[in-house]
């Protein structure tokens, strides 16, 4: 609130004006961030069809991975990632969710959180119609695992997820 009564009276009265300078500060507290360490955060896998999408989101603490707006703009992430065909994080940075990059909602984020966050990475995958995704998460997103098998046993390819997550395999094939 305080920010926001600043920017008003920095801009006279003007709101337009009054969220650019949000924003641009918004953008150098971001910055200010950007040497500290993100080592904790939230995975999310997300199936919609013949897609999925496996991302990673990271935080500089446990207690951020927990915040319904940290948890929103994973997911918001996951969905934008899933409705695409990007193939690289600098890509997916670029994808506009609700008028914004992904990259200015980590920006925003960031700024409104207090935390450096870090879209760290992410994999789409594709399956064909004889095959089925699995997906786990344990650990409220800690871990999460995504496998596709043949057949189509939903239940057998989510064990296979749990298996994958419980033993950390040190290969993918």
């Amino acid at each position: 609130m305080l920010d926001c009564k600043k920017a008003l009276t920095e801009t006279n009265g003007n709101m337009e004006e009054a969220i650019t300078w949000l924003r641009e500060k918004g953008i150098s507290k971001a910055a200010k961030k950007q040497t500290r360490i993100a080592a904790e955060g939230l995975a999310k896998a997300k199936v919609e069809g013949n897609k999925a999408v496996i991302v990673e989101v990271n935080s500089e603490t446990d207690f951020v991975a927990k915040n319904p707006e940290f948890t929103g703009l994973v997911n918001d992430i996951a969905t934008a990632i899933l409705g695409s065909n990007v193939s690289t994080v600098e890509e997916a940075n670029k994808l506009e969710v609700n008028g914004t990059s992904i990259e200015n909602m980590i920006v925003d984020k960031t700024a409104t959180i207090g935390e450096k966050l870090s879209f760290r990475r992410f994999e789409l995958v594709e399956k064909q119609d004889n095959q089925v995704f699995g997906t786990y998460s344990h650990m409220g997103g800690k871990i999460v695992t995504l496998a596709v098998l043949e057949g189509t046993d939903t239940e057998v390819a989510k064990d296979v997820a749990m298996q994958i997550a419980a033993m950390r395999p040190l290969y993918l094939d």
